[in-house]
């Protein structure tokens, strides 16, 4: 189970991706503290344990696979600028139901869970971003950084099944 951190990370996180959660994955993600500041990408912070990566269980690697399996097929037109609204809205809904029941289903150690805070916080940005929901930026740049947390999970997880 995911265990509340008081870290200073942990509190940036929490108060900057609150601001972007729709409400219910807000409700969820705030009580277990997977926010981070929209200006960077979070996984830029995540660390290897020690030299090895990050053990992961077997629902972190169904719903990573789900999620990699909903981005790839859409993948090829995010790439060509062709994906609709409505497609992006779509993805970001299977994404964030993957990262929900991620969430839900969390069994991981303390530290491996702390950086998978790191890459649900990116993920659940790219929703955000996805679904319009900044003025600022582009419906691509949450597919972007949706793309960067599938990277960095293959980098810093143990996922045997998983393929860079």
């Amino acid at each position: 189970m995911i265990k509340p951190r008081r870290s200073p990370l942990f509190l940036s996180i929490v108060l900057v991706v609150s601001a972007f959660a729709s409400p219910s994955v807000r409700a969820q993600h705030d009580e277990h503290g997977h926010q981070r500041d929209a200006s960077t990408a979070a996984v830029a912070s995540l660390k290897l344990d020690g030299t090895q990566k990050w053990t992961t269980d077997a629902s972190l690697r169904s719903g990573m696979a789900a999620i990699r399996s909903a981005f790839d097929a859409d993948h090829p037109a995010i790439h060509a600028g062709k994906e609709t609204d409505a497609q992006y809205e779509a993805l970001a809904g299977k994404i964030e139901s993957q990262v929900n029941r991620i969430v839900a289903e969390c069994k991981l150690p303390a530290d491996a869970d702390a950086n998978l805070h790191l890459v649900v916080a990116d993920l659940m940005s790219g929703v955000s971003l996805m679904r319009g929901q900044d003025a600022a930026r582009t419906r691509h740049d949450g597919a972007a950084l949706v793309h960067g947390a599938l990277v960095a999970y293959g980098r810093y997880f143990d996922d045997p099944g998983w393929k860079p």
